[in-house]
């Protein structure tokens, strides 16, 4: 052929060799299998990850070639070795769609278990119960991710009961594909178990505070038997006193002398002086501002300080607080707080100053007890009872307690900011006899409780609950308002104003709520996140003051939520049903629910 009709039959015949060669794949569909294992073997795919870019003819027949090797791979995790599977190809105006029919068959069982430990371990009992523990069981699907868990739990417990030295024996696992069965057989050799030994504090990069005040924490004796346990809750003891920003807990075996791990703890100094400021309102209180400052160590020994005053239009509120470490018998604080208080509001007109000293002790990760004594001077007046001049004189009444309390705080939450699931509560018990720096004798209980419930990712459930009594012969007027029982306001019965609901005295029109002798008020609350940071809840409060029976007060409501950088941020708007003073409240919080 000459060659210029040769170059031109070339030319034109390029473009459809070209299309030819090239394809795109569409779409690919794995059918018979179920969610999880269905989006595992996607990822598996090599399709999956071509879809989209053209593919030589070549390059497409070979993807295809090998789904079916990448499908049964993706199955061997979830314990399926012989797999059934048909690979389709069909073209259609988007490029070629491919479809990938799966029947697993039967799974692979375990047929025979040999797990163990040697050495030392062997008759150690909770390394026993590990073993006891172990997954997949004979009989069991032998699923890889629950048997690498499983493997993986008992190297941790090794390590965190000081068997450092803890090596696999036998590490195998036998599938026969023609009978569905699996024969693990996986042996450690827990070597010695080692001792703690000696722990020595760094402080980076400056000292803050005395050493020894650092091994107070140290609750066990060098030579005693290592367990992570230990250093746990030394790490949490050191978290509590809120000294450090950073903890870092290191045992060094590769140090270890005569079977004893020295322990080095690093801590980085935090910031030593904190201030915080706020704005703050409330119906019943009116805006105001809150300024405070805190120093988390005053000296070398350890000692906090801290100055804080909430002042709001209508209350106004001082506080004084010195705390000191305190190591005998529970981990705890010594605290001693001054607290002068001001409330001027349409409820009452009351002036109190309030001496606190008190002995606080970390009973168990969940329980603290508080046990303190209070000194009370308050000056208070309701209202001017059957006079209506608004000049007329202020019949103020005076009254001094100095008594005794206990105090028990539970929370056992998943997360104390802004929990999902648990149970938080207190139970008060105090005190005080007529004579002996107490102006009558009265003894009162009170307990809380919030229970919280995850309902989904984005939804919880909130219950909340309060009871309180007090037994006094004397009328409830002889004791000083900040030791009675109140009801209304947030955290009691939104939709209320600030201690609006119970008994009441004064001219109608001028009724003034005064406390009462005992309090029951419960709470419902739906709450859903609707972004990572927005949600809104809806709740019903009810519950009341009483001195011989209740007389019940509901208030409903709904609120704004917004999860902050600090903590979360609570807007609530309430009515109460029964008629309130105010038509709506608005309330205002931020911070940490426990």
């Amino acid at each position: 052929m000459p060659c210029l009709p040769r170059l031109l039959l070339i030319a034109a015949l390029a473009p459809c060799a070209g299309i030819a060669q090239a394809a795109e794949v569409a779409r690919v569909d794995v059918v018979g299998l179920d969610e999880e294992m269905t989006e595992n073997v996607r990822q598996s795919l090599s399709l999956v990850d071509a879809a989209g870019r053209d593919l030589s003819d070549r390059r497409l027949e070979y993807l295809l070639g090998e789904a079916e090797e990448e499908t049964r791979g993706a199955l061997e995790p979830f314990g399926y070795y012989s797999p059934s599977i048909r690979v389709d190809r069909s073209t259609g105006a988007g490029g070629v769609n491919v479809t990938i029919t799966v029947d697993p068959g039967a799974p692979v069982r375990v047929r025979e278990t040999n797990v163990a430990i040697e050495g030392d371990g062997r008759d150690d009992r909770y390394l026993r119960e590990e073993l006891a523990e172990f997954e997949p069981d004979t009989g069991e699907v032998f699923e890889h991710p629950v048997y690498e868990a499983s493997k993986a739990q008992i190297s941790r417990r090794l390590a965190e009961r000081g068997y450092f030295d803890a090596t696999f024996e036998s590490r195998r696992v036998e599938v026969t594909r023609a009978e569905n069965a699996a024969d693990i057989d996986l042996i450690w050799n827990s070597g010695r178990r080692y001792n703690i030994g000696n722990v020595e504090f760094n402080q980076t990069p400056r000292q803050i505070v005395y050493e020894r005040l650092l091994e107070r924490l140290v609750y066990w004796e060098p030579g005693s038997y290592y367990h992570q346990g230990k250093l746990d809750r030394l790490r949490e003891g050191l978290r509590r006193l809120d000294y450090f920003t950073a903890i870092d807990i290191e045992p060094m075996p590769e140090k270890a002398v005569d079977g004893e791990v020295p322990v080095l703890v690093t801590l980085v100094p935090a910031k030593r002086s904190v201030y915080t400021a706020g704005l703050g309102y409330g119906t019943d209180s009116g805006g105001g501002v809150t300024l405070g400052v805190e120093r988390r160590y005053l000296n070398m020994r350890g000692h906090k300080a801290l100055a804080q005053l909430d002042y709001l239009q209508r209350r106004k509120t001082l506080t004084l607080r010195y705390r000191i470490p305190a190591f005998a018998w529970f981990d705890g604080w010594y605290t001693f707080s001054a607290q002068a208080a001001d409330e001027q509001t349409d409820y009452v007109d009351t002036r109190r100053i309030d001496f606190v000293a008190s002995r606080s002790g970390e009973l168990n990760e969940y329980l603290t007890a508080i046990v303190a004594v209070h000194a009370l001077r308050e000056r208070w007046a309701y209202t001017v009872e059957d006079v209506e001049a608004d000049d007329a004189p202020v019949d103020y009444r005076y009254a001094t307690f100095t008594f005794p309390s206990i105090r028990a705080e539970y929370i056992d939450v998943d997360n104390r900011l802004e929990p999902r699931d648990g149970l938080g509560g207190t139970l008060m018990l105090r005190g005080g006899v007529e004579g002996v720096g107490s102006d009558a004798t009265f003894a009162q209980v009170q307990a809380t409780a919030r229970w919280f419930r995850g309902l989904d990712e984005r939804s919880r459930l909130i219950l909340r609950g309060e009871v309180g009594r007090t037994l006094i012969e004397d009328p409830v007027g002889s004791l000083a308002p900040a030791i009675r029982f109140h009801a209304g306001g947030d955290r009691s019965i939104r939709g209320y104003a600030y201690r609006e609901v119970g008994p009441r005295v004064g001219p109608e029109g001028r009724q003034y709520a005064i406390g009462a002798r005992n309090v029951v008020t419960g709470s419902v609350e739906y709450e859903r996140y609707f972004t990572e940071r927005w949600g809104a809840a809806v709740f019903v409060d009810s519950g009341s003051a009483f001195n011989d029976s209740p007389d019940w007060r509901t208030g409903v409501g709904v609120g704004l939520r917004f999860r902050s950088p600090v903590g979360p941020v609570r807007v609530d708007i309430a009515h109460g049903l029964d008629d309130p003073d105010s038509s709506f409240q608005l309330y205002l919080s931020l911070g940490a629910e426990l």
